[in-house]
């Protein structure tokens, strides 16, 4: 499975970036999180590890400011991310891109899975947008 989506946030690729691999922002723009909860010590970087209550994630690539990349290592599916980010005018174009093989029984629903899944992430973009442009 595998969905890409490409929208512009009026914010700097730095600020874009700070705010998106920064675990305490998380919840604010994937909404659907309950608790998160940093089990690295430090700033967000490469190998940072992550706990969410639905899927905790690793990071695998972590090249500030222009692209990251989380490894989902146990959950219900294993979809990955990578966020790619490239100034544009004022503002940063962000490409991401998810990718990954249905387990179990959501594998013969899987263009059902990839539609909801897809607009799943499309909602959270539209809250990281708002978020950084309401600073």
């Amino acid at each position: 499975m595998r969905f890409i989506e490409s929208f512009v946030v009026a914010a700097s690729p730095e600020a874009v970036f700070d705010y998106t691999t920064n675990p305490a922002n998380l919840r604010e723009w994937q909404t659907s999180k309950t608790s998160v909860q940093q089990l690295s010590d430090g700033p967000p970087g490469l190998g940072t590890r992550v706990r969410e209550r639905t899927k905790p994630p690793g990071v695998k690539e972590f090249d500030r400011p222009r692209h990251f990349h989380v490894h989902i290592v146990e959950g219900p599916q294993p979809i990955d991310g990578t966020w790619t980010l490239e100034p544009d005018g004022a503002g940063t174009r962000v490409l991401f891109v998810a990718e990954g093989e249905l387990r179990g029984p959501t594998r013969f629903i899987a263009p059902i899975v990839q539609r909801v899944m897809a607009r799943e992430f499309a909602g959270y973009h539209r809250n990281l947008c708002e978020n950084l442009q309401r600073g």
